[in-house]
């Protein structure tokens, strides 16, 4: 910097003196060589920071740009539709049986085939219609002859007819004249008819119309096929032996869905005990047995044993019944027996 300023002094002193000899002389100086170059200033970036400068105007908009060139494809994205797949839903319990569908036209008859191998057991079929009534059959043969009745009493003893008329004597040694025979006394009067004893009676048979009913209770059966005497109460299931005797009793179960324990209970006890293990298709179990039960003795049938074993079914083509009826009685006086209400 201060080269500098020598330099600018040593050339305002060269130009002011031909200045001076000018004025005097009045003729130019021939101009002097031109000088050196002067070393390079200092690089003025190293200087300070200097202030913020004021804000400019804006300038005025610029021409719109070119269209850029297109970019390549980008990739396929998932589809939208396509959602997260849930949780799997808890199994829902099985649905009724639904019923058979009608019976189809009957196709022509193919070629005979191979026999196959034996497959499972099949459904029910369709119950069939009543046949034709068949012809009428030969008369049965003449019952047992019922009981005697008890003997009347003896009637009154008749009149006792006039003594005959003694004959008179005969000579010695030889025989009297017997005398005539007397009237023949009057009938008695007839005797009271002794009482005919009535032969005891009593018969029951009922169907279930509901499906799976509660178990380790007397089954309900509500549908009645049979019940003259009311022996059997639909309203608790419980059939009440009216008359000492020995009685017979059966049930026809049809099984479907699960499992089935049926037991016959004579007063709290399990007589009788039948079971049926469901494999997949309707079922069908019975059971029969022979008691000697005394009046007021109660029979019912009833489900056990959980409820994979509560199979009992029945609907209008597949029937679940139970039966009894009195084979003889026990008792000593044969009297009859009154309609229980």
């Amino acid at each position: 910097m201060r080269l500098w300023i020598l330099l600018l002094a040593v050339a305002v002193s060269t130009e002011e003196m031909p200045r001076e000899n000018s004025c005097i002389e009045r003729f130019p100086g021939i101009p002097g060589n031109p000088g050196h170059n002067g070393l390079p200033g200092r690089d003025g970036r190293d200087g300070a920071k200097g202030e913020k400068g004021d804000k400019g105007e804006p300038g005025n908009p610029g021409k719109p740009g070119r269209d850029g060139i297109s970019g390549n494809k980008g990739e396929s994205g998932a589809d939208g539709r396509v959602e997260e797949k849930g949780n799997k839903g808890d199994k829902g319990e099985r649905g009724w049986p639904g019923k058979f569908g009608p019976k189809g036209i009957p196709g022509p008859v193919g070629d005979k085939g191979q026999q196959g191998e034996l497959g499972p057991q099949g459904r029910k079929g369709i119950k069939g219609d009543i046949g034709p009534i068949g012809p009428k059959g030969d008369k049965g043969e003449i019952g047992i002859q019922g009981e005697i009745g008890l003997r009347g009493p003896m009637g009154p003893m008749g009149h006792v007819g006039p003594k005959g008329e003694t004959g008179g004597p005969g000579p010695k040694g030889s025989k009297g004249i017997q005398g005539e025979r007397g009237w023949k006394g009057e009938r008695g009067e007839k005797g009271n008819l002794g009482r005919t004893p009535v032969i005891a009676r009593s018969a029951f048979s009922v169907a279930l119309t509901t499906k799976f009913p509660p178990l380790n209770i007397p089954i309900r059966f509500d549908k009645v096929l049979y019940n003259s005497f009311n022996h059997y109460s639909t309203a608790t299931g419980v059939f009440t032996c009216p008359v000492s005797g020995v009685y017979y009793f059966t049930y026809h179960i049809t099984v479907f869905s699960r499992n089935v324990r049926v037991a016959l209970v004579k007063n709290e006890h399990r007589m009788l005990h039948t079971a049926d293990m469901y494999q997949g298709a309707e079922d069908q179990a019975s059971g029969g047995i022979i008691l000697e039960l005394q009046k007021g003795d109660r029979i019912w049938l009833q489900s056990y044993g959980g409820e994979t074993y509560n199979g009992l079914y029945a609907d209008p083509d597949d029937d679940t019944v139970f039966s009894g009826f009195l084979l003889f009685s026990t008792s000593e006086a044969s009297a009859s027996v009154p309609l229980s209400k």
